[in-house]
């Protein structure tokens, strides 16, 4: 793995770990995308730190349980402005 690959894969990590931040946002932060952070975190990651990969794997288990509630609240925000207008 090349030494820049290995930098982002620990920058989006760190980045993560501290901000609690989906992968979504992580990836408009590092204006790279989804698929690339998804990888990077659930793939390179394990291989160079595995300590760190357990922790970002709970984040990730912690965004699944809340999606539901993120969905729910952006559909009631999304209505609320339509019905402003």
């Amino acid at each position: 793995m090349r030494k820049s690959i290995k930098e982002r894969v620990y920058e989006e990590a760190e980045y993560m770990k501290e901000t609690k931040k989906t992968i979504r946002e992580v990836a408009k932060y590092y204006h790279i995308s989804k698929s690339t952070v998804h990888k990077d975190l659930k793939e390179r990651l394990v291989l160079l730190d595995y300590e760190l990969a357990k922790d970002i794997e709970e984040i990730f288990q912690n965004h699944t349980a809340e999606r539901h509630i993120r969905g729910g609240e952006s559909t009631k925000q999304k209505y609320k402005s339509l019905k402003n207008k």
